[in-house]
């Protein structure tokens, strides 16, 4: 650990931004026993926005010239619906899933956009306050980089929240199939597919006991990659923010610190220019596999 009155290490800064707010002040990384509650109150903030901001869309509509805003969000809409057509076919479900996808690409670009916001700016308004009422105790790098207490606010960089959005999915796709083909013809399926099965009783039941094991396997594999993917691009992304801030730190430190606080400038403004692709892409992929996930539901094997 640090002394008192010195700066954290660079471990101890990542590991500290790596710790969340939680019920009971632990910080592991992955840890489901805990509820992280920088990353609940964070996600329902932003869903509230989105929701707020698709309202404000459909109420300000009017069928004559869209401005700008009315004529951006309907070119969000026509995308969503366009790729919710062109996997499920089933209209009457589309008129749930596709505002459904719509919210969904929304909500997970604004989670994954908290990452363009300076990875100590937040910690450090929690730590010390409006307007910045320093401890007495602070000081250094300890003051600056806010190490007072953990704030986490990029949703989508925590693995409960990525996995509780996939397993979200996964509820919609399991009521679609009963829905579209009945809970007989669902369990049917869940023994009979992929391999099929056979009139033998004694080659029936080792290949329905196979065939429900795969379709188990699929359902899970489908679910974790699903949570795993975004989070695993949002959590790298954040490190490479994160160890573009202590560059930052050190030079602003250090007396021979003014070619590394413009290289600070640089790295941070050219992986934010691409992170905002990486963002939006995420965003798109996730909506894109649980419109596919859904789909899937609707088709017989």
């Amino acid at each position: 650990m640090a002394t008192e009155g010195a700066g954290p290490t660079p471990g101890e800064y990542i590991r500290h931004h790596l710790g969340h707010l939680a019920t009971d002040k632990q910080t592991q990384i992955v840890d489901f026993s805990i509820v992280n509650i920088d990353s609940v109150v964070v996600s329902i903030v932003l869903g509230i926005l989105v929701c707020w901001f698709l309202y404000s869309a459909a109420r300000r509509a009017t069928a004559g010239v869209p401005g700008r805003f009315q004529a951006f969000v309907e070119m969000l809409v026509e995308m969503v619906d366009n790729q919710a057509k062109s996997v499920i076919h089933n209209a009457n479900s589309r008129k749930v899933i596709a505002p459904m996808a719509l919210v969904v690409f929304c909500w997970v670009f604004m989670m994954n956009f908290m990452d363009l916001i300076p990875v100590d700016l937040i910690p450090f308004i929690w730590a010390h306050g409006i307007p910045f009422v320093h401890d007495h105790n602070d000081s250094g790098l300890h003051a600056f980089f806010g190490m007072k207490d953990y704030m986490r606010v990029v949703p989508t960089a925590d693995l409960s929240t990525t996995l509780g959005l996939s397993v979200s999915v996964l509820a919609m796709c399991i009521y679609y199939n009963i829905k579209i083909k009945g809970l007989g013809g669902w369990a049917h399926e869940l023994v009979t597919a992929p391999f099929g099965t056979s009139r033998n009783p004694l080659l029936a039941i080792p290949l329905g006991v196979v065939n429900f094991s795969m379709q188990m396997i699929e359902f899970v594999a489908k679910t974790v990659s699903h949570g795993m993917r975004l989070f695993g691009n949002l959590f790298a992304g954040e490190l490479v923010f994160m160890l573009i801030a202590l560059l930052g730190g050190y030079a602003a430190f250090t007396l021979s610190g003014g070619l590394l606080f413009l290289g600070h400038l640089i790295a941070g403004t050219v992986w934010a220019i691409f992170h905002i692709l990486v963002i939006t892409l995420q965003a798109f992929i996730f909506m894109m596999l649980a419109l596919i996930y859904l789909g899937q539901a609707h088709d017989a094997h």
